[in-house]
């Protein structure tokens, strides 16, 4: 793990207080920057998220789909934490939370949106982090490629059809083109991309040009990430400082239902006899989201200065230090699984 994934956090929180500071300093700047939009999608922002999203997209490699047959136990697992189960918790832990618990804190439209970006963090699977995951806990690096390559391609049927049912039963009214353009624009698009780069790179004579290329990608794909976060912060700038304890209140549920998530999918793949290589990566694909896609679509859903765009953001900032306790939690209990 490189400098820039191991201090995330430190680098996004880094960023929002950049937005904060810039958004109070310049709204004229950020206001200009809301204006670049058409059919509800901002152009900049657009630009922003393909840096972070393309990258990724070039490491899923459609061949080893052939081999699902293969230990098929621990990509079931995946695949039914992932679709049947993530997605329903987040959504009851949202309302739990803020139809409930915080209620009293947060006003019923604000509430609604921190829902709703919880919900799309939720229908998100973790595309890119998860090698970097799988990694550190010795996980089998084919396996965990098999697992991210399936979850892509069902990402592209099923992320529009469960998130909009599950923003509709929370009661948010879901523009159903837009949500259906945002897979389109952030999902299948940087898929066929990345899948023709890749094609075309492993070609040539030598094998490490696509490793090459994915290293001259990465520091834009960690621009695209932290100007996203400063110019969503600094569109939120006001409703921060007025609120600055949306924050923490968005981030309880999202570490409860990261922690829960990993705990039940741990269990489950020790009691169907997982290999640790393959039931440590299948956990932390099953915890971890796909943050660049909830946040491009909770904001050409919601707008800019939406909540569901703020708890998107919040997820991020979350992510990696909990991640990261898994890591730790994972290695430590590697005996658990010694068949």
């Amino acid at each position: 793990m490189g400098i820039f994934e191991r201090y995330l956090s430190v680098w996004v929180a880094l960023a929002i207080v950049t937005g904060v500071v810039l958004g109070l300093w310049l709204p004229n700047v950020f206001a200009m920057v809301a204006s670049f939009e058409y059919a509800h999608v901002n152009l900049i922002i657009a630009v922003l998220i393909w840096l972070m999203i393309y990258p990724m997209m070039v490491q899923v490699d459609f061949a080893a789909i052939k081999d699902v047959g293969k230990k098929p136990k621990g990509l079931v697992l995946t695949l039914v934490v992932n679709w049947l189960v993530k997605p329903f918790t987040m959504a009851l832990l949202g309302w739990l939370f803020f139809k409930g618990l915080f209620a009293e804190w947060v006003d019923p439209q604000t509430a609604s949106e921190y829902i709703a970006g919880m919900i799309l963090l939720g229908v998100a699977p973790c595309t890119a982090m998860v090698f970097v995951w799988s990694q550190l806990t010795k996980g089998d690096p084919n396996y965990t490629l098999v697992q991210v390559s399936v979850n892509d391609v069902i990402m592209i049927f099923a992320f529009a059809p469960i998130a909009g049912f599950l923003l509709g039963v929370t009661d948010i009214t879901v523009p159903w083109s837009t949500l259906a353009l945002s897979v389109v624009l952030y999902v299948v698009l940087p898929l066929i991309a990345g899948a023709f780069t890749r094609r075309t790179l492993n070609r040539g004579e030598n094998p490490q040009r696509l490793q090459q290329w994915l290293a001259r990608l990465k520091p834009w794909s960690i621009i695209g990430l932290l100007t996203t976060v400063v110019l969503l912060f600094g569109f939120q700038a006001e409703t921060i400082l007025a609120k600055p304890q949306a924050i923490v209140l968005i981030a309880i549920p999202l570490l409860i239902q990261s922690y829960v998530i990993f705990a039940i999918t741990y269990w489950v793949a020790r009691k169907i006899r997982l290999s640790h290589s393959v039931a440590a990566p299948a956990c932390m694909i099953g915890t971890s989201n796909f943050f660049e896609l909830a946040v491009a679509v909770a904001i050409s859903l919601f707008g800019l200065h939406s909540g569901a765009a703020l708890a998107t953001v919040v997820g991020v900032l979350v992510e990696v230090p909990v991640m990261l306790s898994l890591v730790w939690f994972a290695n430590r209990t590697r005996h658990w699984f010694t068949h």
